[in-house]
């Protein structure tokens, strides 16, 4: 009786071999262009032109439209295989950063606000070239800050992190199949 559960174990070990082998040849030709970040890039998208972000809202650092164009060139060249381009590229991303402003926030019993509210709101356009998609559309985020500390102590982080929600915002906005 021994020797044939052991001539069993010898049957079962190749049979699941050979499913295995079936499934992936099977289907191993069907693909999906997945990332990540949760959106997907049609295979016949190859490039993308990502033209500078200005900053049209009069107020914030000097250097925060610059830092947004980069982020996105930045964001799109390491979560996709998109090559970016100077201009004409299978995708096109342009806007500008349209609003900048302070809020005060949880008001408390004597008359101030406990919080203040940075928001920055950029204003992107997308033209997908190959697909016939496109959007304009406007992407804000905020951050709260508590009022004993000034804008200037944080500031440069506040921004940061605003505007790597935006550009998580417009890469989702561009890589969701609507």
């Amino acid at each position: 009786m021994r020797q044939k559960i052991m001539a069993n174990r010898y049957y079962t070990i190749p049979r699941n071999l050979i499913l295995a082998i079936a499934a992936l040849l099977l289907f191993g030709g069907c693909s999906a262009n997945y990332n990540f970040t949760g959106g997907s890039i049609e295979p016949n998208i190859s490039t993308i032109s990502i033209q500078s972000f200005f900053n049209q809202s009069g107020n914030g650092p000097p250097t925060m439209s610059l830092q947004l164009t980069e982020k996105l060139k930045a964001f799109y060249q390491n979560n996709t295989k998109l090559t970016i381009v100077k201009e004409n590229g299978d995708w096109q991303l342009e806007g500008m950063i349209t609003k900048y402003y302070l809020q005060p926030i949880a008001p408390q019993a004597n008359m101030t606000a406990g919080q203040m509210r940075l928001t920055i709101t950029v204003n992107a356009t997308f033209t997908d070239e190959k697909n016939n998609r496109n959007f304009k559309k406007d992407f804000s985020f905020y951050s709260d800050y508590d009022q004993s500390q000034t804008l200037s102590q944080v500031e440069s982080e506040k921004v940061n992190t605003i505007l790597d929600q935006i550009v998580l915002m417009i890469f989702s906005e561009t890589t969701s199949n609507w």
